[in-house]
């Protein structure tokens, strides 16, 4: 069973960084595509960023040349690093391994950008 717990969450200020981490478990992480979405309150979850087995990457519009999605193989763990965060990103960030047939999420974190 895929299992995806997240951490790094909290609350900053505007122009502040954050950097979020997945640890996958349960699945073979190194072939797996890899995504952060959020969801706002009173909005739909939306895709933030993508992450193939082979590195590329894409990225919401909305957050090009700020965050910054990685992964560590070895360790199983999917980073995503924003920096210069916006009021407009404040959400609960998850964590997701896409699938046709049986998508995995973690049960995501809480990220605030507040003055």
């Amino acid at each position: 069973q895929v299992r995806l717990v997240e951490s790094g969450g909290g609350s900053v200020q505007p122009g502040g960084s954050l950097r979020l981490s997945c640890k996958a478990s349960g699945t073979n992480f190194a072939i797996s595509t890899m995504a952060w979405h959020r969801q706002a309150p009173g909005k739909q979850r939306e895709l933030v960023a993508q992450i193939a087995s082979s590195g590329n990457t894409d990225y919401a519009d909305s957050v090009k040349g700020r965050f910054t999605i990685s992964r560590d193989n070895a360790r199983r763990t999917l980073y995503l690093q924003m920096n210069n965060l916006e009021p407009e990103d404040t959400a609960v960030y998850y964590c997701n391994r896409p699938s046709p047939t049986s998508p995995a999420w973690g049960q995501g974190t809480q990220v605030t950008v507040s003055s």
